[in-house]
């Protein structure tokens, strides 16, 4: 694959970090602009044309008002991140709850098997949900989370808000070019209902350069749609054959971080919705390149998902998303979501990652009959 050629200005620039290496491949994502979707008809089709081909995309949020809003609350939870952690393992644990068969909260180093070898994941992540923060579920339904979340509720809730706007968004240019009624795509996933929306906060220390491994397993997403930001490289995709070269096998390439933009990607429920017309792609994460992987790595993520008792299956009123050539299995958002969630965290030695990730049949995401 091609390497990306980014044009070095200074606001395209981590100052503060090693840059990413220039002789690193990286992957060719479409680079969109927030603020030309709004009113450029061509940028709204570069959008649909992204979410077909690879189904990710970089996402420009500067110029515009939520997108610089958002860029600014990210930059506050990327500073609030080293402040979670600090607490230590022993401390985050007690916010571990998948002994209670749910995926909210803290989610410890080395707990999650990534591959068939039974190598353990590298990194440690907490979950933050959507409708605790936003009050939409019943408090007494909610769990305890550090102290520290609760002082930085309002950028959290800030960062949630606009991120849920910016999705919004982008599915009502979806709905549009999938010449699907309006409202369509939206109205499954409306902010004021319950739903396993969330915010993760990811953290990867450096590991030894004698033993640098995956630190978190190849997968796709299993919701909607995912807002990302990162400042090192370690994410890699593995693009599809119709992105590869002729006569080469498609390889895991790195996507390289920029500022000023977000990294956007498709999950299953949207191939569902569309019976295989979008994609939602394979990806990993792995050690930085160069000197980044010396440094500590962080990631703040959106996940935006439908509503809870969305049943996830194609959709009707379009002429544009392809017939179903086989009978669908009916499962809601909410339980599909929990399952893959949890099953992730819970992979055992010997069993292919394939026996846990969505399956696909002429396109469509089926469950997996290993559960």
């Amino acid at each position: 694959m091609a390497t990306e050629t980014i044009t070095q200005t200074s606001n395209l620039i981590f100052s503060s970090l090693p840059p990413f290496p220039s002789t690193v491949p990286t992957a060719p994502l479409h680079r969109l602009s927030l603020q030309k979707l709004r009113t450029d008809p061509e940028e709204s089709d570069r959008l649909v044309s992204s979410s077909k081909d690879l189904g990710f995309f970089y996402f420009d949020l500067r110029g515009d008002d939520e997108g610089e809003s958002l860029l600014q609350d990210a930059d506050k939870l990327f500073s609030m991140a080293p402040k979670l952690y600090d607490l230590g393992r022993e401390e985050l644990s007690k916010y571990d709850y998948k002994s209670k068969g749910s995926y909210v909260g803290y989610k410890g180093f080395g707990s999650a098997v990534v591959d068939e070898q039974g190598n353990l994941d590298r990194n440690e992540f907490y979950n933050i949900p959507k409708d605790e923060f936003l009050g939409i579920s019943p408090s007494s339904s909610w769990f305890a989370h550090p102290q520290v979340l609760h002082d930085h509720k309002d950028v959290i809730v800030s960062y949630m808000n606009t991120s849920h706007s910016i999705v919004t968004l982008i599915l009502q240019h979806l709905t549009k070019n999938l010449h699907l009624p309006p409202g369509t795509l939206t109205s499954l996933h409306r902010k004021s209902h319950p739903s396993g929306d969330q915010v993760r906060l990811v953290k990867s220390p450096p590991q030894p350069p004698s033993d640098q491994r995956t630190a978190l397993g190849k997968h796709t997403d299993f919701g909607s749609i995912t807002i990302l930001f990162n400042r090192l490289g370690g994410l890699q995709i593995l693009p599809p054959p119709s992105l590869t070269p002729a006569g080469q096998e498609p390889q895991w390439t790195y996507v390289k971080p920029l500022p000023g933009h977000c990294i956007v990607n498709l999950g299953d429920a949207m191939v569902k919705f569309t019976n295989g017309l979008l994609r939602s792609n394979i990806h990993r994460v792995v050690s930085p390149p160069g000197e980044q992987a010396k440094e500590t790595r962080y990631s703040l993520v959106y996940f935006a998902r439908p509503e809870d008792d969305i049943i996830l299956r194609r959709l009707e009123g379009s002429d544009v998303i392809p017939e179903l050539e086989v009978e669908e299995e009916a499962m809601s958002s909410k339980e599909w979501i929990k399952l893959q969630a949890m099953r992730l965290r819970n992979i055992k030695p010997g069993i292919s990652l394939q026996d846990i990730l969505p399956k696909r049949n002429s396109g469509v995401t089926t469950l997996s009959s290993k559960l």
